[in-house]
C-alpha cells in the first residue's frame, strides 16, 4: 500500500532555497521508483526529478538541472527534493510520486506514475 505525503513547501524569495520530503503512510517504499513533479495554474504537470528505486540514480529535468536535486533514502524512508536559486517560474504545487520500474523509460513522464500524495505549495516571490 501507498500514501505519500510531502511537507515543507511554503513562500520563498527568488534566489532562495526550499526543501520538500515525501514519506509513504504505507507499508512499502523501497521498491518504488519515484519521482517530483509540479504544476502549475494553467499548465499541465511536469515532473522535474526522478530517481531510480535503489536511490543510487537520480535525473532532473533541463529546467531545474543544477537548482535542484533528489535524494531517495530508503534507510529513512523518505524522498527529499532540495530546491536552491529558486524562480518566481518555479512556483506551482509540488507532487511526490511512486511507481514500478518507471526510472529505465518514461522516468519524467506524469502519466507512468500509479502513486500521488496531495501535494504542497511552493511559492516564489520576484
Amino acid at each position: 500500500q501507498v500514501q505519500l505525503v510531502e511537507s515543507g513547501g511554503g513562500l520563498v524569495r527568488a534566489g532562495g532555497s526550499l526543501s520538500l520530503s515525501c514519506v509513504n503512510s504505507g507499508s512499502a517504499w523501497s521498491v518504488y521508483d519515484m519521482a517530483w513533479c509540479r504544476q502549475a495554474p494553467g499548465k499541465e504537470r511536469e515532473c522535474v526529478a526522478a530517481v531510480f528505486w535503489k536511490g543510487t540514480s537520480s535525473v532532473t529535468s533541463d529546467s531545474v538541472r543544477g537548482r535542484f536535486r533528489i535524494v531517495k533514502d530508503n534507510d529513512k524512508r523518505t524522498l527529499s527534493l532540495e530546491m536552491n536559486n529558486l524562480k518566481p517560474e518555479d512556483t506551482a504545487i509540488y507532487y511526490c510520486a511512486a511507481g514500478i520500474d518507471k526510472y529505465t523509460t518514461g522516468r519524467l513522464l506524469p502519466g507512468n506514475y500509479e502513486y500521488w500524495g496531495q501535494g504542497t505549495q511552493v511559492t516564489v516571490s520576484s
